[in-house]
């Protein structure tokens, strides 16, 4: 039974993936909470553990969506070859902090983030990207991708609600984008979840088939489906317009966020 729960999260989370360019941690993430709280897992680790899988999980989800996204030649790898460095170090670096945090800090912080992400997304709906603009040097590339690697490691997402943004700013059309910040989703999820691994192995936490802070048994139940669904994620988001994308995703952070702020504030 439990199995079949994480299969039909990886279906959801691995559509959501491809459609948006977000490895579909901000879907795994709160689903994996429930679940886990369901199955009376240690409440003081449970938000960690959900994170830290979310992240495994992506490693799945982004190979299978830049492949897609690849094919269609949307991929800028030069930039990804400059923000890769400091994404790797940076999301290690964010599976500390989170060690350190509460439980409940963490979903407070999710929380106001997903909200926060929601409006800029909502609000930059109608931007026209300004293709003259042009990306930073190659070091401020690197400090950015540290920045959203420390970040993404803490929420457990691939980065993609940070990226894209940067990536728009920077006159990069909203495709090209979402590709690229599939790509930068890899080197985030594999050192941020090996950080999750790290940091969760020194706790000794009592909870059955994980990995310091990642469930084995959750993470191959997501992968496994949400490999197969990614691909018709990303079909569906090259034939929707970038606007209608920006609307539909700025909605489900809205939601997200407002249940963590409400978990969070209630414990």
């Amino acid at each position: 039974m439990e199995l079949i729960i994480y299969l039909l999260i990886g279906a959801i989370a691995g559509f959501t993936a491809g459609l948006f360019g977000v490895g579909g941690g901000l879907i795994i993430v709160p689903i994996l909470y429930v679940v886990f709280t369901q199955l009376h897992y240690d409440p003081a680790v449970i938000m960690h553990i959900a994170v830290g899988t979310s992240l495994a999980t992506i490693i799945v989800t982004s190979f299978s969506s830049v492949s897609a996204h690849h094919k269609k030649g949307a991929v800028l790898w030069p930039v990804f070859r400059n923000l890769a460095p400091g994404l790797v170090l940076g999301s290690f670096l964010g599976a500390g902090i989170a060690d350190l945090m509460s439980g409940q800090h963490l979903q407070l912080l999710i929380g106001i983030f997903a909200v926060v992400m929601a409006y800029r997304m909502f609000k930059g709906a109608h931007v026209v990207v300004d293709p003259t603009r042009q990306l930073p040097s190659t070091p401020m590339q690197f400090m950015a991708g540290g920045g959203i690697g420390i970040a993404s490691a803490i929420f457990g997402i691939g980065g993609g609600s940070l990226t894209v943004p940067y990536l728009n700013r920077h006159g990069v059309v909203m495709q090209k984008a979402v590709a690229t910040s599939a790509a930068c989703g890899l080197p985030i999820a594999v050192a941020g979840a090996i950080g999750f691994m790290w940091f969760g192995a020194k706790e000794q936490i009592s909870v059955p088939n994980t990995i310091g802070y990642v469930h084995i048994y959750a993470f191959i139940g997501i992968s496994v489906m949400s490999f197969v669904t990614a691909k018709f994620g990303a079909k569906v988001a090259h034939a929707l317009s970038p606007q209608m994308l920006k609307k539909c995703f700025a909605c489900l952070l809205v939601v997200v966020g407002s249940y963590f702020i409400y978990k969070g504030i209630m414990h």
